[in-house]
């Protein structure tokens, strides 16, 4: 009967994203349609699934595995100050800065969060309805990082201020509740000893990441498919933090939290996270889910009147608990997305469901109260997702177009410049030639300027762009000019040189401030080659509406995808790949992998599409 409980789980662990695609069921998170297939199959409907020692393991080990890709989820970027002098055009900009930054936004938000926690907890134990105030007051904290994570990639708002704002809040709703639960099980745990000593276990954690703080740097030469070396150092920090965090009289799932956080700051590759994540969400991770639902009696909870009561009790408070954060994201965003951001701040599960599991180990909640404060959580993962997607727009200052100045206006640039001003950008031409700005300035937007000398061209704001372009004929001022704008702090500045004797001297100085370089002549030689190893490339010469584009692959949806099966490779004609500092010459068999530089020539009209969908951040 043990191996048929697993098999039917396995099952439907296969079946639950296979039917949610077929559905277009999106409005739920995979874990709580998989809590809910638990409920089904447990006693609550079906009683196909009981719970044995097999299924305990593999449950226990499954939370381990979610806590640990909890903290690895963690940004710890967010929290890091600059080090570095502004540069003048940042300086610039901070003036016109919102007053309130993202990082001051969520710890205040976070920060009403756990005063508002602890007021519902007190609430509750005043009025009898749950008598431990502090365990309530830290689930009431809690905020499911995971499904905000989701909710910000299917927007394409991580990068944004309002996505890092939302993030960062979310962060402290894992990792505040983790160490509040730490104290908590450590005072009232019998096996608990010394609180110093949990010290212990932040020790052993900064050994490890001394310790294997070069690992990444090195991994590369000696990895090999039968060893999957990132793999075996991760669980073996895994266990090592469990064991220590279980040995000093901690809950174990405080080590998982921490070894995630460890593997974190040894700032592992992209594909490794991809490999854990494949190992948890494939294997572990749902059968800790279904398994919470199997669980889950559904029969003896709507059997008890209290049990009824504590459910929509529980649920307004894990929304009230969240209320304050609406008018501190008002300060900053509109009001509209100051609610769909406190809505989307007030789902909660993951950390939920392992405060639980601890509460029921140390016999401080009764399964009725345990059962209420999770089908509450689900509720919430439900509504708050909804009321999101349902309320946020994009912010006014998201749809800032990308700002490009050229200097130089002459039959190379002026073509380019009016293409681009179709799409999304804010395009402006400067020349100090007064028969250069007579010929194109009916045609674009030119600027006469009397001279180009840096102060005045800073004083003219011609730098203050997102990029700048040099493209006279004069590499020599080019060269000059290019300095100059990057000093100022201009983000890309694309410098144009013919004169190759120049640009071999000063190649180096220029790549080293981050000038990206071009010439004529080797645009020409390479256009060349690409029409003999490449012939389609015959369109970029011949078609007005085509053009180069230029993408990295962040969509993990494509990655290990042969180029022949991509679903738009119709549109598109993929003639390089740049990919681990070289370029790989691709052919219809070749795999597309993480962090791939793709350049494509495509129609202006299907470009802007395919690059968000294979950039999009998920």
């Amino acid at each position: 009967m043990d191996q048929i409980s697993l098999v039917i789980i396995l099952l439907a662990a296969l079946l639950i994203p296979l039917i949610m695609a077929r559905f277009k069921l999106t409005l739920l998170p995979t874990a709580v349609i998989e809590i809910i297939v638990g409920v089904i199959l447990g006693p609550s409907v079906f009683d196909l699934i009981t719970a044995n020692t097999t299924l305990d393991l593999l449950k226990n080990v499954g939370v381990i595995v979610l806590l640990f890709l909890s903290g690895l989820e963690i940004d710890f970027s967010l929290f890091r100050k600059r080090n570095t002098e502004l540069t003048p055009l940042e300086q610039k900009q901070a003036l016109d800065a919102p007053k309130y930054s993202s990082v001051a936004l969520a710890f205040i938000s976070y920060g009403t969060i756990v005063v508002l926690s602890i007021g519902l907890g007190w609430l509750l134990q005043v009025t009898g309805l749950f008598s431990d105030m502090w365990l309530s007051a830290i689930l009431f904290m809690t905020i499911s990082l995971g499904i905000v994570i989701a909710a910000l990639k299917e927007k394409e708002l991580l990068s944004r201020p309002f996505g890092q704002t939302v993030l960062l809040i979310s962060a402290l709703g894992e990792v505040v509740p983790m160490l509040g639960l730490t104290f908590y099980a450590s005072v009232y745990s019998p096996t608990s000893k010394s609180l110093w000593l949990l010290l212990l276990i932040l020790l052993a954690a900064a050994a490890l990441v001394w310790r294997f703080k070069a690992f990444f740097k090195f991994f590369d030469r000696i990895n090999k498919s039968t060893t999957q070396l990132d793999v075996r150092l991760s669980f073996f920090v895994i266990v090592a933090l469990v064991t220590t965090a279980e040995s000093v009289g901690a809950e174990g799932i405080l080590g998982a939290f921490l070894a995630g956080i460890v593997i974190k700051l040894l700032e592992p590759h992209e594909e490794t996270k991809v490999r854990l994540d494949s190992i948890g969400y494939g294997f572990f991770i749902p059968i800790f889910f279904i398994m919470s639902g199997v669980g889950l009696n559904l029969r003896t909870l709507l059997n008890d009147r209290q049990t009824l009561i504590l459910i929509p009790v529980f649920l307004i408070a894990y929304f009230v608990a969240k209320l304050a954060v609406f008018p501190v994201l008002k300060l900053r965003f509109k009001t509209a997305n100051a609610f769909a951001g406190a809505a989307m701040t007030s789902t909660t599960l993951t950390v939920v469901l392992a405060i639980l599991q601890v509460a029921e180990h140390l016999h401080k909640i009764t399964s009725q109260q345990s059962g209420a404060f999770l089908l509450a959580a689900i509720i919430t993962c439900v509504v708050g997702p909804l009321l999101f997607n349902k309320r946020y727009s994009t912010e006014a200052a998201d749809q800032k177009p990308t700002t490009v100045h050229f200097i130089g206006t002459n039959l190379l640039t002026v073509p380019v410049a009016q293409q681009l001003a179709k799409s999304w950008y804010d395009i402006h031409m400067y020349t100090d030639r007064e028969p250069n700005y007579r010929a194109f300035n009916s045609e674009t937007d030119v600027h006469l300027l009397k001279n180009l000398v840096p102060d005045d061209l800073v004083a003219e704001n011609v730098f203050d762009a997102d990029i700048v372009v040099l493209g006279q004929s004069n590499s020599k001022e080019n060269y000059r000019l290019a300095k100059a704008a990057k000093q100022y702090g201009v983000n890309r500045v694309i410098a144009r040189f013919e004169d190759p004797n120049i640009l071999d001297e000063r190649k180096e100085t220029l790549v080293k401030m981050g000038v990206e370089v071009y010439s004529t002549p080797d645009v020409n030689i390479s256009m060349l080659r690409g029409l003999i190893e490449t012939p389609s490339t015959i369109q970029l010469l011949t078609a007005t509406e085509s053009g180069v584009f230029e993408v990295q692959l962040r969509n993990h949806k494509y990655t290990d995808i042969q180029i022949r099966n991509l679903p738009f490779i119709d549109d598109i004609t993929i003639s390089q790949i740049y990919r681990e500092k070289r370029f790989v010459r691709p052919s219809g068999d070749t795999p597309l992998k993480l962090n791939d530089r793709i350049l494509f020539t495509s129609s202006k009209a299907e470009a802007p599409r395919i690059r968000r969908e294979l950039g999009k951040l998920n």
